[in-house]
């Protein structure tokens, strides 16, 4: 009891997943899912345009085809993306793009590199963000920043560990503070040199000319081409809204294109005006400080402050924001993250666990390995940005290729169930932005094998196998138990037609079974062999999971309800059709255990002669990962049941 209550304190009081207005309390309207979904692309401004710029060196002026480039990337694939928003309206982005459109094993590849995508998102976006804070600190606070950067983690865990919208709505002041701040800034600083810009284009024309006829146009390209890539990160994030689009407020498509609009507009005007902002400043890389807080501290000491001091104030506020953002986006990787795995965990991936909600209807487990992996890697890495920034962009790019290669195929094959200007409008777009996204993916790959491109190959490789192997256990398990259903599904229904109502005084067994007939059958028909003519009463019980693919799905939770009580109306019906009294009992919630737990006492208030009894799969080789994917539900309600003096017997089922 006061562990509940300290968890209550930390975690807020548990929600009935039942209810409807729940649902419509969590879900988040596109204002909000900007916010908490948009931080991440939104925040890669930080980073992204800047490495662009240096990759370009000395040959600066071709910044302005890159401003132009970044922005229009970012509509392709905010575009592209829309039609994911449509397809699967329930979610699951590109792991459920690839998975249906190109076939299972790629949308495996596809779910781990999303999966590492988002811890990555956790990991740089925190590095990042201590790190802009530690350019205000003094030096000795560099040998601390591991350190900080795992308090922000943990934070951050507590903060989703109680919901989604309190979490979101926490950080809602620092998103806004920094799209006020940079709005201002990106404005201010063009209107200022506004004066450069009808030079600008004939100047960039001239120079790329000159260099042309140094380096040949092909030497041109190839340098655009690999500043391009460079800036990757840039893009990152704008898959967000299709993988949690169960997170929306309904009409939930609707809500994710103009989530979707507004990730793009923000993203497209921050990215492409500070590259701009580059050019017309002539920012030129200064020791120990970004691009960007160099074109600030010019910008601001432009506005005629006639303070140093003030100056100073005001590009402290501005980088306080871009950190506190970083901060924002890796929120993201909490919301994202466990949505992946409990899609995949529907699929059977990965342990089913990674589909259970909390009491705050959030997926706990999910939100644990996110932020635990997170942490693993910033100490792995020693919370080396460049080193982070590589790992991510690969995983981002190979996501976003092989979900655009499925739209391409999806458009294709449908080509003839759709006028032809709407289907070639989509598969070009399609096909688009597939080719922006393998080119990126190839020259990053090629140009950052060496320096951690290879460590990305190999974690997704290394979770992929894993999987795999999860994958067939799971198949074995399932292959095994309906052949035991099999043995039990001609068991003959006796002549019996009316109904005998369960006498409270009587000697009563409670069955507490799941989803298999089969397992129910085997605790019956044992018990009926053991205690003949002992037992009056036979009553069923069912508690059933409101995980994340009941509560994510429309219509899901309908469904879960009718599936449960056809289940229980075949154990009443096959117990009163040969003359014994017998009822049922139906529960949801978040925590099998705490149901089935709950409605054992009722049921033992009302009937006290009562015993009750479940099966239990035993493998031949239990071993620790068995008990990894099975969760031990049977033995947690004995051990409940008999700390309040219930008697309960298991009943060994071997698979």
């Amino acid at each position: 009891m006061k562990n509940k209550k300290i968890r209550e304190i930390i975690l807020g009081k548990a929600l009935d997943p039942m209810q409807s207005e729940t649902r419509h309390s969590m879900a988040l309207v596109a204002f909000l899912a900007w916010v908490g979904l948009g931080a991440d692309g939104l925040s890669s401004s930080a980073y992204g345009p800047e490495e662009t710029f240096r990759a370009l060196g000395a040959h600066t002026h071709l910044g302005l085809y890159l401003a132009v480039a970044t922005a229009v990337t970012v509509f392709v694939i905010a575009l592209a993306y829309n039609q994911v928003i449509e397809l699967f309206p329930t979610g699951g982005g590109g792991y459920r793009v690839a998975t249906k459109l190109v076939g299972p094993y790629l949308g495996l590849v596809s779910g781990c590199a999303l999966v590492l995508d988002y811890v990555l998102t956790i990991a740089i976006s925190i590095a990042s963000g201590v790190d802009a804070l530690a350019s205000f600190l003094p030096l000795g606070f560099q040998d601390y920043k591991l350190w900080a950067e795992a308090f922000f983690i943990g934070l951050l865990i507590v903060m989703n560990l109680r919901g989604l919208k309190e979490a979101i709505q926490i950080l809602l002041p620092i998103f806004l503070g920094f799209v006020a701040t940079h709005l201002v800034l990106i404005v201010y600083g063009i209107v200022a040199h506004a004066s450069h810009l009808p030079a600008l284009v004939p100047n960039t024309l001239g120079e790329t000319r000159e260099l042309a006829g140094s380096i040949g146009w092909a030497g041109v390209a190839g340098m655009l081409l690999l500043a391009y890539s460079q800036g990757g990160g840039t893009y990152t994030g704008l898959e967000a809204v299709s993988n949690n689009v169960n997170l929306l407020a309904e009409p939930r498509v609707r809500t994710g294109k103009i989530t979707m609009f507004y990730m793009a507009v923000s993203l497209a005007v921050t990215a492409g005006g500070i590259i701009l902002l580059y050019l017309l400043w002539e920012v030129r890389p200064v020791a120990g400080e970004t691009l960007n807080a160099t074109t600030f501290r010019h910008i601001i000491g432009n506005m005629g402050m006639h303070s140093e001091m003030l100056n100073h104030v005001l590009l402290a506020v501005a980088l306080a924001f871009e950190a506190g953002l970083l901060f924002v986006a890796a929120n993201t990787g909490f919301l994202g993250g466990p949505s992946v795995l409990s899609n995949m965990a529907s699929d059977s991936w990965v342990p089913h666990q990674f589909r259970y909600l909390s009491t705050r209807l959030v997926k706990e487990n999910g939100i644990l390995v996110m932020g635990i992996a997170a942490l693993a890697i910033l100490f792995w890495t020693g919370g080396q940005v460049a080193l982070l920034v590589v790992l991510y962009s690969l995983s981002v790019f190979l996501t976003f290729a092989i979900s655009l290669f499925g739209l391409c195929l999806y458009w294709w094959r449908h080509r003839k169930d759709t006028d032809n200007v709407r289907w070639v409008r989509r598969f070009l777009l399609s096909l688009g932005g597939f080719v922006i996204c393998a080119g990126i993916l190839a020259i990053l790959l090629v140009e950052r094998f060496t320096q951690g491109g290879w460590a990305t190959v190999l974690i997704i490789a290394a979770i992929a196998g894993l999987c795999v192997v999860i994958r067939n256990h799971y198949r074995e398990t399932k292959r095994a138990i309906s052949s035991v259903d099999q043995v039990f599904a001609d068991q003959p229904f006796g002549p019996e037609k009316e109904s005998v109502e369960p006498d409270p005084e009587a000697q009563t067994a409670v069955f507490i079974v799941g989803n298999s007939r089969g397992g129910g059958l085997h605790a019956l028909l044992w018990v009926l062999r053991m205690f003949p003519g002992h037992f009056k009463n036979f009553l069923f019980v069912n508690a059933r999971t409101v995980d994340a693919h009941a509560y994510g799905g429309e219509g899901a939770l309908e469904k879960m309800r009718e599936d449960a009580a056809e289940t229980l109306e075949y154990f009443v019906d096959f117990c009163q059709s040969h003359g014994m009294a017998s009822a049922s009992y139906i529960g949801f919630g978040t925590d099998a255990v705490d149901e089935i737990t709950r409605m054992c006492e009722q049921i033992n208030r009302e009937y006290p002669n009562t015993i009750f009894f479940t099966s239990k799969l035993i493998f031949a080789r239990d071993n620790w990962f068995t008990r990894l994917l099975h969760n031990q539900a049977a033995l947690a309600v004995q051990r409940r049941l008999h700390l309040e003096g219930l008697q309960m017997v298991i009943l060994p089922m071997k698979v």
